[in-house]
């Protein structure tokens, strides 16, 4: 299980994830000398089946949120630490929003600092928090009172974690492409090019072949390390390192993905579903230009609206994001908005089509097609698709967005609901679609020959 922080600066983040682990996730010569977090720092606690909780410690200062926002975006748990002292801060708000962005479903909140105040305030501070997470329908996260200083229910905490990490059901590798979602890079003398990162789909093994993407630079997987221990196979849901052959580390950054070969692309326009925070003073218009989070990515662009409307504030709708340079994203991936200047949160929403083309004024289906691309597994997506394409469905790129193995793909296909036509550039087509283009073509050379016989 991956647990992130999340929470105002100087709450105490750090020094609880040290009191949980024994480890303190401040590497930085700036962050002791400032005795602030300014990059994201990592941990984890060992289970008792051989297991590991990963922690991501992610900085709270407003300055370094693009930093947080790559430490949060691939979690199964985080934890919001809220200072007795201090109670509900602005970042307290805006982690909290990022958070729900990008549908991180399970977490704690931790009131630190317990050792610092009276009761009374203890109190106080759990129902400034209450009001918090019901705002943002979080009402089932559970409270827990700590003090990382005293010691002060660090015990409690580790045994939550410990029980979630039970609970959470672990992701199947097959079916989807490997993916690795690179937020450091770094070289090791006798050794070469070191990523650390977590793997958001599929699994690699030493030796395996892969991408970079968006660049498409080749590489092989010379090494592989779990929790600082040597391993042969990293799975989904893991943070890991790993050691690349053949591209150097000026050729690979944050933000970069280690893939399997056959889903690598870019992109710089993307279809999405956008949702604007309730908080914010005004609709957001067509072409406003964005700050895009995606996995450990950030990248400037503008969001374009249809026939130049307005989302509302608390409102989401369908938009495309146009970028200013390439990377890469698949269906269903997670970001966050920020405005132009970087300095708040504006929304976030979820990738629908990564490669899409440019919005046609006379293109009366996209509504619909979009909608299919939202659906929640890809046989319900392809269904939907075929349903509203009657041109037929583009199965490379289908299989590309939404990550799917030839094996997986193939399952899907057998339905009785669909046929292949082409080899080289296929297309599903929806059976009873395909009988009437059948008909047609049967029907056309029937009336061609009662017309030129002679052509026969």
């Amino acid at each position: 299980m991956i647990v992130a922080t999340a929470g105002h600066i100087d709450h105490g983040k750090t020094l609880l994830v040290k009191a949980l682990t024994g480890t303190d996730t401040d590497r930085l010569p700036e962050e002791k000398a400032r005795g602030i977090s300014i990059d994201l720092g990592f941990a984890h606690l060992p289970l008792a089946d051989g297991r590991h909780i990963s922690f991501v410690d992610v900085p709270g200062h407003q300055r370094f949120i693009r930093n947080m926002l790559v430490g949060v975006a691939e979690v199964d748990y985080a934890m919001l630490v809220v200072a007795a002292d201090d109670g509900v801060m602005p970042q307290t708000i805006e982690h909290l929003h990022i958070l729900c962005q990008l549908a991180v479903q399970r977490g704690a909140i931790v009131i630190n600092k317990v050792d610092r105040v009276t009761e009374a305030r203890v109190v106080e501070v759990e129902n400034e928090v209450r009001d918090l997470l019901a705002s943002v329908g979080w009402q089932s996260f559970t409270i827990v009172r700590a003090s990382a200083k005293e010691g002060t229910g660090i015990a409690v905490l580790q045994q939550l974690l410990m029980a979630e990490a039970e609970e959470l059901q672990p992701r199947p590798a097959e079916g989807e492409n490997f993916r690795f979602s690179v937020d450091r890079t770094f070289s090791v003398f006798g050794i070469g090019t070191i990523v650390t990162g977590t793997v958001c789909s599929g699994a690699v093994n030493i030796n395996d072949r892969a991408l970079t993407s968006p660049s498409g630079n080749q590489t092989r997987i010379r090494g592989i390390q779990i929790n600082r221990a040597s391993a042969t196979r990293a799975s989904v849901g893991q943070r890991c390192a790993l050691n690349l052959s053949s591209v150097s580390v000026e050729e690979v950054a944050r933000g970069d993905w280690v893939v399997a070969p056959a889903i690598a692309h870019s992109t710089t326009r993307m279809d999405v579903r956008v949702s604007v925070l309730n908080l914010e003073p005004k609709a957001i218009v067509h072409w406003t230009p964005v700050h895009l989070h995606i996995a450990s990515a950030e990248v400037t662009g503008r969001l374009s609206i249809r026939r130049g409307g307005e989302i509302p504030p608390g409102d989401s709708q369908h938009a495309q994001i146009i970028l200013d340079r390439a990377i890469s994203a698949w269906n269903g991936d997670r970001f966050i908005l920020r405005d132009q200047s970087s300095t708040r949160t504006i929304g976030g929403g979820v990738v629908l089509d990564p490669q899409a083309e440019p919005w046609s004024r006379r293109d009366t289906l996209r509504d619909a097609r979009l909608a299919a691309l939202e659906q929640p597994s890809p046989e319900a997506a392809l269904d939907g698709l075929l349903k509203v394409c009657l041109d037929g469905v583009d199965l490379h790129h289908f299989e590309k967005a939404f990550n799917l193995t030839p094996e997986r793909a193939a399952n899907i296909y057998r339905g009785p609901q669909m046929h292949v036509v082409g080899r080289q550039q296929r297309t599903g087509l929806e059976t009873q679609r395909h009988h009437e283009l059948l008909r047609g073509i049967v029907e056309g050379i029937a009336q061609f020959h009662l017309i030129q016989p002679q052509q026969s």
